[in-house]
């Protein structure tokens, strides 16, 4: 958990400007998170943090590539991933978080924790399937020993009386 406090960011002694911080995201900053569903990446981002009296205006521009198994045959793979986000941190009684852009923390707050939006943004940027990428070829590059057991692998084409009673079933 020590290796996150990188992640976090001390306001309250800068001044009402724009300011600029670069972060590395790698295999460690993955291991510190709990339950994370990566375990290995190269991610650079860059933020930008627009200082205002009453709130912090964080503007996120992430890439890299991180590791992740593959659906369709099991190996790893590095998918690119790249994008950018806003959050929008203001100054309030308490902590709350009103919407997935806002968060408002208490007046006394001094510094801002960046370490599970980061991984958010993250996770929010893979596709809904992780499958090798193709080849210049248009021929895949996913694992050939796995595809041939998958191929071989026989879907049974009989018919299943199971469903034969949900089938005569109607509504009236």
């Amino acid at each position: 958990m020590d290796y996150l406090k990188k992640y976090v960011i001390s306001f309250r002694g800068l001044q009402i400007d724009v300011h600029h911080f670069h972060f590395v995201i790698d295999r460690k900053f993955f291991e510190s998170i709990e339950y994370a569903d990566i375990a290995d990446g190269t991610v650079e981002v860059d933020v930008t943090l627009d200082r205002h009296d009453r709130m912090l205006v964080f503007n996120f521009d992430i890439r890299g590539t991180v590791v992740v198994p593959c659906d369709r045959c099991l190996d790893d793979f590095d998918l690119p991933i790249a994008g950018t986000e806003e959050l929008i941190v203001k100054f309030g009684e308490k902590y709350e978080e009103p919407s997935d852009e806002v968060v408002i923390i208490p007046e006394t707050a001094s510094e801002f924790d960046l370490s599970s939006y980061l991984y958010e943004y993250i996770i929010l940027m893979l596709p809904m399937q992780h499958i090798h990428p193709d080849d210049e070829n248009g021929n895949s590059t996913c694992n050939s020993e796995m595809l041939e057991r998958l191929s071989r692998k026989q879907i049974p084409k009989d018919h299943d009386p199971r469903w034969d009673t949900l089938k005569n079933m109607k509504i009236k």
